[in-house]
């Protein structure tokens, strides 16, 4: 029959090539959603390439209905997930799926219970989703902000999935949260005043990144990323593999002045990683770099003039977070970056996070800066 749905396990090339195209088919008509460049989706998803393969089990689904690719979805189990604390929100027996598509409500919950039949042969007895793949790369289904393009490296989901999943028996497990705001208005007198005290602390050092020095500052900051946020709810460690990986690909987009590392007595602390958004130039692309788009790309990678600025990343030592010290640090790296952003790169505006929903310190600091919340992702439980 033609309108029979057949779900069909990925393998070789020209399927995987279909799960990937199936992305592009199905939001075409969405104008806030950003096409990645099909390099990047070929890469990700590569065993080889991506070194999340080493530690993950992976089987990507294609949906079929009469013959035309009508969804996809990837089920997957990351090891490393399984190894933490099941109070943090992996743990034993934890699988994951996600690069969730479908045309209908019919097709998708066909393939979320194909995804489900895998992770329980697996040994699984419970999910969270949708999480494309690792926890570091798109968490969460966005609920709120879908009416607005996403920065670079977030993701945009059809309205109606939150519905369709919901449906399925799955909860809310936790909220991601980013927050916005203008970045062109100086911060409250209190933060001026905080910011000033602490360039008078001969103490306290904040550094650009040096990109001469590029791989010894990329494993500073992991390693402080690793330490500041191993107790936070969905943390999974990078491996030495991932951060080496982790660096080659986002050194295109790294400009000094837009990456501090504050140091205590000498000691590297706390870091503030700052993204120009890259997808208010992959917007226009289509997915492909040819035949012209390499060198737009190009030109832009020069000298970046963005309208956003993006926070995806900062971490303080364990050591000294719930710390008036960690909050200083934190705003006056957050205070230099303001600056180089607008002066340097004619930006205006600034997106934070993602934050989970319960991180009342970098809440704090969001709400110090006047900002506000414009996306909401969700991560749903599920117990199989």
């Amino acid at each position: 029959m033609s309108d029979q749905i057949r779900i069909e396990a990925v393998s070789g090339k020209r399927e995987l090539s279909a799960f990937i195209d199936c992305a592009y088919r199905l939001n075409a008509s969405d104008p806030n959603w950003i096409a990645p460049l099909r390099s990047e989706m070929v890469e990700l998803l590569t065993p080889g390439k991506n070194p999340f393969f080493e530690h993950a089990r992976v089987q990507l689904f294609l949906a079929r209905r009469g013959g035309e690719v009508v969804g996809r979805i990837s089920a997957h189990i990351d090891e490393l997930a399984l190894g933490q604390p099941p109070e943090q929100g992996m743990g034993p027996g934890t699988g994951n799926w996600g690069l969730f598509e479908a045309v209908d409500e019919t097709v998708g919950a066909a393939l979320i219970t194909r995804a489900e039949e895998w992770l329980r042969e697996q040994g699984m007895t419970r999910i969270l989703a949708p999480i494309s793949m690792s926890v570091w790369e798109e968490p969460g289904l966005l609920v709120k902000g879908n009416d607005h393009p996403p920065t670079v490296m977030m993701g945009h989901d059809d309205v109606r999935y939150q519905g369709w999943i919901e449906a399925l028996g799955y909860g809310r497990a936790k909220s991601l949260l980013t927050y916005e705001l203008d970045i062109t208005q100086k911060f409250p007198l209190l933060l001026q005043r905080i910011i000033a005290s602490g360039e008078r602390n001969e103490k306290i050092v904040i550094r650009k990144v040096d990109k001469s020095q590029f791989e010894r500052d990329a494993r500073i900051i992991m390693h402080i990323l690793n330490d500041a946020w191993s107790d936070n709810w969905g943390f999974v460690p990078f491996t030495e593999k991932e951060i080496a990986y982790t660096g080659k690909k986002l050194k295109p987009l790294v400009f000094a002045d837009l990456i501090m590392i504050a140091e205590l007595e000498g000691e590297p602390v706390a870091f503030m990683m700052t993204l120009p958004d890259a997808n208010e130039v992959i917007g226009g692309l289509d997915g492909s770099l040819l035949p012209f788009g390499w060198l737009k790309m190009l030109r832009w990678l020069r000298k970046p003039r963005v309208k956003t600025m993006r926070v995806p990343l900062m971490g303080v030592l364990k050591k000294l977070q719930s710390s008036r010290m960690a909050s200083q640090l934190a705003f006056m790296m957050i205070e230099y970056i303001r600056r180089a952003s607008v002066s340097e790169y004619g930006a205006t505006r600034g997106e934070i996070g993602w934050i989970l929903e319960d991180n009342k310190g970098m809440i704090a600091i969001a709400e110090a800066i006047e900002s506000r919340v414009n996306r909401e992702y969700v991560i749903y439980d599920k117990a199989l």
